[in-house]
């Protein structure tokens, strides 16, 4: 099953956003694996690779992991995190450019509704929630 990790600069926040991900997407016996990785070591806002870089790790169930990101600085500790990563499991993480709750959820769905869907799937499921209008 591929894995989802929430980047956000508030832990409150990625555990949040896990919480509603992991309610909406749950079916079934498996548990879509859904990681938050948010703040820093010292509990303050701000994002930390090493954080971020250990939720892939634990996401990752064989198929790959899709990183969601609120800010541009989570961006970057994300391409930090996955620099860190041995070649094998780098080819499979991706950072989707999504907004985080919606992309989320849109990952999160598309991954906990086919057990045979792919990567690409996955993120263009959180991409597409770009394009969702709220008026």
């Amino acid at each position: 099953m591929i894995g989802l990790v929430i980047v956000s600069h508030s832990d409150l926040v990625a555990e949040g956003i896990c919480q509603m991900v992991s309610q909406i997407s749950a079916s079934g016996d498996h548990k879509l694996p859904v990681i938050a990785a948010g703040g820093t070591a010292e509990g303050k806002l701000g994002t930390d690779p090493k954080r971020i870089l250990e939720a892939i790790k634990k996401a990752n169930e064989g198929d790959g992991v899709v990183v969601l990101c609120d800010l541009g600085s989570g961006v970057i500790s994300s391409q930090a995190a996955i620099s860190m990563l041995d070649a094998d499991l780098k080819q499979h993480v991706r950072i989707a450019d999504a907004p985080l709750l919606e992309g989320a959820v849109g990952a999160a769905v598309e991954a906990a509704s086919d057990a045979h869907t792919t990567l690409e799937l996955v993120i263009a499921a959180a991409e597409a929630s770009r394009q969702l209008h709220k008026k």
